[in-house]
């Protein structure tokens, strides 16, 4: 797979999460030069930038040999090679960190040949860190220098009996208008509503605003499933590696597709369970009907 010692390299991904943990947490949102990307909801700070100068130069030093893709040092066209390459979103969660909603992370992946192969996602405000290296399971930690648990959470986890019985964890995203905008709103009504009306009537739809902490939530049993679109590599790879060595699924938010690229940019991540996996997915795909979500990467 790669000449890399994993185990050295999570450890490092670990050891840097923590320090961009502390400079996240020194950051007063309201004394920093906030921008704007796509538009008005699409926020950038300062405080990302930072957060991402200090990854990749710790990264580079660490691990030279090592490819690089961040969130605030992308350009349109950069694609994802087979090589091993970080793929790191500073601060996933910028709209809840600018207002000092304490539900934002800093999410490292490292990608082999395409695929998810390290995750790291830390929440400083909460000191939650998740971690997985493929082959090696998920662990979710409460309190830096406790002992990790294993995820899933539950040791015996239920079985997945429909959407009727699912919490669902969704993002309304940066996009706001256009057809995948109007796709994303009625699936939603559709989720929600009740039976009698037509819907899936599910227990409930809930929002961490932040796709990497909705991820690691699937993985350890709390959420059920999270249905999306428009997130980047960045949002979801240190997610994917932990939610798969959980024992949950990523497949394609649009219907028919169970092997999405990293970069697909629509997905689909459904909870560990003994039984009811793929037909958790069916049910979602067949709400989501013959539509499907389409964003340029």
């Amino acid at each position: 797979m790669t000449d890399l010692d994993l185990q050295a390299v999570h450890d490092e991904m670990v050891a840097i999460a923590y320090e961009a943990g502390r400079m996240i947490l020194e950051a007063n949102p309201a004394d920093l030069d906030t921008g704007t990307k796509l538009n008005s909801v699409d926020i950038v700070t300062e405080a990302d930038q930072a957060v991402e100068k200090m990854v990749s130069t710790r990264l580079a030093a660490s691990f030279p040999s090592v490819s690089f893709m961040g969130e605030e040092t992308y350009k349109p066209g950069m694609r994802l090679g087979r090589e091993p390459t970080f793929i790191v979103d500073p601060i996933d969660g910028t709209t809840n960190f600018v207002h000092s909603f304490p539900n934002a992370c800093i999410s490292l992946g490292l990608a082999v040949d395409r695929s998810p192969a390290i995750g790291v996602i830390y929440n400083p405000w909460q000191d939650l860190l998740f971690t997985a290296i493929q082959g090696k399971g998920a662990y979710m930690t409460r309190t830096k220098g406790t002992v990790p648990q294993k995820l899933p959470l539950a040791k015996s986890p239920r079985p997945l009996e429909g959407l009727g019985t699912s919490l669902i964890a969704i993002e309304w995203g940066a996009h706001r208008d256009g057809p995948n905008f109007e796709l994303k709103t009625d699936v939603f009504k559709k989720l929600a509503a009740s039976r009698e009306t037509g819907g899936s009537m599910v227990h409930s739809l809930r929002s961490l605003g932040s796709a990497a902490l909705n991820i690691a939530a699937v993985a350890a049993g709390q959420f059920d499933a999270y249905w999306e679109g428009g997130c980047w590599a960045w949002d979801v790879c240190a997610g994917w590696c932990i939610l798969t060595e959980a024992g949950g699924r990523m497949a394609s938010g649009n219907p028919g597709n169970w092997n999405p690229e990293l970069e697909s940019r629509v997905y689909l991540a459904v909870r560990g369970a003994p039984t009811g996996q793929e037909e958790l997915v069916d049910e979602i795909w067949k709400v989501v009907g013959d539509r499907q979500m389409d964003y340029a990467v």
